[in-house]
């Protein structure tokens, strides 16, 4: 029961500092080497390999971004001693604008997650993120 409270916590943490746009932070929650795909439609989009690269592409992404909101759902693991994989759920929002209407983005995602233990501690491993929802409106003022 620990373990999957850590995972939890961990992919928890995710959500928190990337909402924060705490982007430096969030890159201590992966292993340096750690890979990260995305999938929209499913078709391969983006693949960024290392933390150094990942906070490149995430800090690019956060500063189109005025505000995110994340929601963490369902989040199953299987752990086998010092590696994890899991699945887990989440709703984000993300509002961008710069001339004209803010624009509200829902994204609705799957995640897989490969988790290894180092030193104590949980990190990610590998991440897909699977968007499977995404819509765009004009903000109502």
């Amino acid at each position: 029961m620990q373990t999957k409270e850590e995972l939890r916590n961990l992919i928890d943490a995710y959500a928190y500092l990337g909402d924060e746009k705490k982007i430096s932070e969030q890159m201590g929650l992966f292993t340096p080497d750690a890979t990260y795909k995305v999938y929209m439609n499913g078709n391969l989009v983006a693949e960024t390999v290392g933390t150094q690269n990942l906070e490149h592409e995430f800090n690019g992404h956060a500063s189109q971004v005025k505000t995110y909101f994340t929601l963490n759902g369902q989040h199953t693991v299987k752990i086998d001693g010092a590696s994890a994989t899991g699945v887990s759920f989440s709703q984000i929002k993300m509002i961008r604008g710069s001339e004209g209407p803010d624009v509200l983005t829902d994204y609705s995602v799957k995640y897989e997650d490969t988790y290894v233990l180092e030193n104590g501690k949980w990190f990610i491993k590998a991440r897909i993120g699977h968007f499977v929802i995404v819509e765009a409106r004009p903000l109502a003022q």
